[in-house]
């Protein structure tokens, strides 16, 4: 006979920091001294530590069912408190009981793993391989396969087999160019190479258009609870307002930055407005003695290294400020490093997180106001300019050019001079 003193009350009361996998240790060092009762009551105690969810962390950690670990709490709880009391104790004999179903079907966990695999994706004929993979109707298919099982003993194999619900992520860039780590070992050092003569560096790039309105915005910001900010359940554009787009010019050198928000189209006549307009209000008076100045940018876009009018329009800003534009492109599929995204565009998202952009007056300040610990200052305007798509620039335009192509990959990086 096994006499236990229980206090139910204390058990509830207890708060401990319990996870499954010390869960799994303790089971492991007391499974072969415990018999079936013990196992049961150790469980449920467990159980009763961890408070709500208890019960199915405990049955994920040790293989025990529910219903066992229940009926465990069941009998704690019939238990009086602070007093001796005596339980009916029932051992099974060895061996007896229901075997596991891995073991009555060993063939099972093999076919679940063949049809959840993402490489097989299951048989070509299977309708689960256009189907939502959920434990209900992997359940569906191995009992039409003749393998009779329940949907939560699926969700258990799944586990056991070291399965969990996960996510796409993106980490693929496409394929990859022979002489991408070359153009970035270029890009490199022509930025060090200016950066030691005092020339300014650049990066620049377009970010995402954003509605103009009071349309909802991803992310948190601190209110009064229960008090969120309404807008608008549908996110269609404001035929009077329109949409915000903001073109961004990084100084690397100064940790600076100047975003023009247009409000027509995303050209690279816009594009290069922008750096003229940089160069007006920052750039100038931070680099005084400037004769030259490198733009790294993406390979698509606006600055598009196959943009004729990108090259057309940088033309003229060399004409007009005297400096010699040399540019370099990132290879196709990398735009992520170009420095603007992640030293700039970034903290300008955490920043207006939250906030409804109900006008271009309020985007413009909030860019503005985007600071960083490590100093970063950024400027920024409306620009209510006119930049029509579709013009073209013809082949005696180009011609006219004075731009000299590199040796090394001339699509991605060139020079455009001042013509006399």
């Amino acid at each position: 006979m096994l006499r236990l003193y229980i206090d139910t009350a204390t058990l509830s009361s207890v708060q401990t920091p319990i996870n499954k996998r010390v869960i799994q240790e303790r089971y492991g060092h007391l499974r072969s001294e415990l018999d079936e009762r013990g196992r049961r009551i150790w469980a449920a105690t467990e159980a009763a530590l961890i408070g709500f969810g208890g019960i199915r962390l405990v049955s994920q950690a040790t293989g025990l069912a529910e219903s066992t670990v229940r009926l465990g709490k069941d009998e704690l709880r019939t238990a009086k408190p602070r007093k001796a009391v005596t339980l009916e104790r029932r051992v099974r004999r060895s061996g007896a009981g229901r075997k596991a179903m891995t073991v009555t079907d060993p063939k099972l966990p093999g076919q679940l793993e063949r049809l959840v695999d993402p490489s097989s994706r299951g048989h070509p004929m299977s309708p689960l391989r256009w189907t939502l993979k959920s434990t209900r109707r992997l359940a569906q298919e191995l009992t039409a396969q003749g393998h009779p099982v329940s949907h939560a003993k699926v969700g258990q194999i799944l586990d056991d087999l070291g399965y969990s619900l996960q996510g796409t992520r993106k980490v693929k860039e496409g394929a990859d160019h022979p002489d991408r780590n070359a153009q970035f070992e270029h890009i490199a050092q022509k930025v060090c190479a200016f950066q030691r003569r005092g020339q300014p560096v650049v990066s620049v790039d377009t970010k995402k258009k954003e509605l103009v309105g009071n349309f909802a915005n991803a992310g948190q910001e601190y209110r009064r609870k229960g008090r969120p900010v309404g807008v608008r359940v549908h996110d269609f554009v404001d035929a009077e307002l329109g949409k915000a787009i903001p073109y961004g010019v990084y100084d690397m050198t100064a940790n600076a930055g100047w975003v023009s928000v247009g409000v027509d189209h995303d050209t690279a006549q816009f594009a290069v407005q922008t750096l003229r307009t940089w160069w007006r209000q920052m750039g100038r008076r931070q680099y005084g003695q400037a004769r030259e100045l490198l733009i790294t940018a993406d390979g698509g876009g606006s600055n598009a290294s196959r943009n004729r009018l990108w090259k057309h329009a940088l033309q003229h800003l060399s004409d007009e400020t005297g400096l010699k534009i040399s540019v370099c492109h990132f290879p196709p599929g990398t735009s992520k490093w170009n420095k603007i995204e992640h030293r700039m565009f970034c903290w300008i998202t955490e920043n207006w997180r939250g906030k409804p952009l109900t006008s271009h007056a309020v985007i413009v300040n909030l860019i503005a106001n985007t600071t960083t610990q490590a100093g970063l200052k950024i400027k920024a305007a409306l620009d209510t300019g006119s930049y029509p798509k579709g013009i073209k620039v013809t082949n005696e335009q180009m011609a006219a050019l004075n731009i000299t192509l590199s040796d090394f990959h001339g699509e991605w990086n060139y020079t455009v001079e001042p013509r006399a």
